[in-house]
């Protein structure tokens, strides 16, 4: 967006808080994220040479209510408009809070289903492209785009005012706000697209709306349950790339590395949360982070619990991908052909997928069988749209082509 060192960090985080702004004042979201876009787009043109305003925050707020102002003005309800746009250009500052926050429950508007309020919200304020949200969601990009277009068309037409659930609404829609910040971790965490393993940037976004979320409901498990995954899964984070940037899996990563105090928190966080009663699919998987988390060496890592694990989080949500890795699990325990039974029934729900082939090449590696494995380590790399994951299974394949040579 600009070369101005720190601003466009600055604009990424200010744009939730400002988009929340205006759709609390407007009433509109879509018309407030086109408004929002151009405010950034301003102060990407105006602050580098005139610095940087006293308040940027309010900066953009004022920039971005003129937009709309403008738009409200030309449009055919001119004089009845009017009034309401002189009020509100003559209100004060909002309140300083944490609006994105704010927005994420917004975005959980009721005129929605929850697979659309996700990403509806993952665009607003993960900042995802429609290509990575569509990845999250193994769908095509063409059908996301459509999903978020009818998601904004949907809001406008339900005529239910877009605002900030009450007290007694946040418990009911927090379930697809803890959603949106998993799927926002994980493309931080390991990038769909694009050639860097990470987008700290993310990944710190969504520890950070956890954390806010878990002072705002401190009795749900499942809140706590999320934020212990976060935390054990990041602490692995320095231990994920090499020197060139390159990909490490868990099994190779130097395990001194990781970040105690993170996984002790992590550890904590979990305790206190499967304490609190009925324990969910995100304690589940923090469960999972912690075993691997407690495993001074690969080989100490309780993979039979892992499996049991795994099997519950199975039954509980369906999801193929806890499936993908339940066979991983399973290899672990009872030997790679099992492993390879387990995926035999997952061909229909993830074929083409590239995990799918991934893991199918790991397993026949493991049983011995290089070229099955470097048949799969290609067809996973020629589906993925990571560049270092792209970069790892292709060197995967040329390490077991060359050994298989010798």
């Amino acid at each position: 967006m600009t070369d101005t060192p720190g601003l466009e960090d600055l604009l990424r985080e200010l744009a939730p808080q400002v988009l929340g702004v205006l759709v609390r004042r407007f009433g509109d979201f879509d018309a407030a994220e086109d408004a929002v876009q151009e405010a950034l787009l301003a102060a990407a043109m105006h602050w580098p040479r005139e610095g940087m305003p006293d308040n940027p925050r309010g900066w953009l707020i004022q920039t971005g209510s003129r937009k709309l102002l403008d738009q409200m003005r030309s449009e055919q309800a001119r004089r009845r408009r009017e009034a309401i746009a002189a009020s509100l250009e003559t209100g004060g500052e909002v309140p300083d809070r944490d609006d994105t926050l704010t927005v994420l429950f917004m975005c959980c508007h009721p005129a929605l289903t929850p697979a659309s309020a996700i990403a509806l919200t993952l665009r607003a304020i993960g900042g995802l492209t429609t290509a990575e949200i569509a990845s999250a969601f193994l769908v095509p990009e063409a059908t996301m785009a459509q999903r978020i277009s009818r998601a904004k068309q949907r809001i406008k037409a339900s005529g239910v005012p877009f605002r900030a659930p009450d007290a007694s609404d946040w418990t009911q829609r927090v379930r697809s706000v803890l959603h949106i910040l998993y799927l926002i971790f994980n493309e931080g965490y390991a990038s769909s697209t694009g050639d860097a393993v990470h987008r700290v940037e993310l990944s710190a976004e969504a520890i950070r709306l956890a954390r806010i979320a878990r002072r705002l409901l401190p009795d749900d498990g499942e809140v706590a349950g999320l934020l212990a995954l976060m935390l054990l899964t990041d602490a692995r984070r320095p231990a994920r790339t090499g020197s060139g940037g390159e990909l490490i899996p868990l099994s190779e990563q130097d395990r001194s590395l990781w970040d105690r105090a993170l996984i002790t928190e992590g550890l904590e966080i979990l305790d206190d949360a499967v304490a609190k009663g009925a324990v969910g699919e995100y304690q589940l998987q923090a469960a999972i982070a912690a075993l691997h988390g407690r495993a001074a060496r690969v080989e100490d890592t309780d993979w039979p619990q892992i499996l049991a694990l795994y099997g519950l989080l199975e039954r509980m949500t369906g999801n193929p991908i806890v499936s993908l890795n339940r066979a991983v699990a399973a290899a672990m325990v009872h030997g790679p052909q099992a492993g390879l039974r387990e995926l035999e029934a997952l061909e229909g729900q993830l074929k083409g997928h590239h995990r799918l082939s991934a893991v199918r090449a790991h397993l026949y590696e493991m049983a011995g069988d290089p070229l099955a494995a470097i048949e799969h380590y290609q067809a996973a790399a020629a589906r993925t749209a990571s560049l270092p994951e792209k970069h790892y299974l292709t060197t995967r394949a040329a390490q077991l082509r060359a050994a298989a040579r010798r």
